[in-house]
């Protein structure tokens, strides 16, 4: 059984400190996939997707285009 915490689209969007159209919008352009989806398809988000969210929200806040913060991700995937 998972005992990790996980959060409605609404909550994890009020934990990182943005709109829940924008994690919609993080989710449609790839920066983000929710932890889980129920078979009622609501998506469910854990703690380390909303420290990803506010990374997210920090890049864009200095500058960085969401293409370029995308980018970055999949580089460091890469690496892994």
């Amino acid at each position: 059984m998972n005992t990790e915490k996980m959060f409605s689209i609404s909550k994890a969007a009020k934990l990182a400190g943005v709109s829940t159209q924008s994690l919609q919008y993080y989710i449609m352009v790839g920066l983000i996939k929710p932890a889980s989806v129920t078979e009622t398809n609501r998506r469910l988000f854990d703690d380390k997707t909303v420290e990803r969210v506010k990374l997210v929200k920090s890049l864009n806040k200095s500058g960085y285009p969401l293409r370029a913060i995308r980018e970055l991700f999949l580089q460091g995937r890469e690496k892994i």
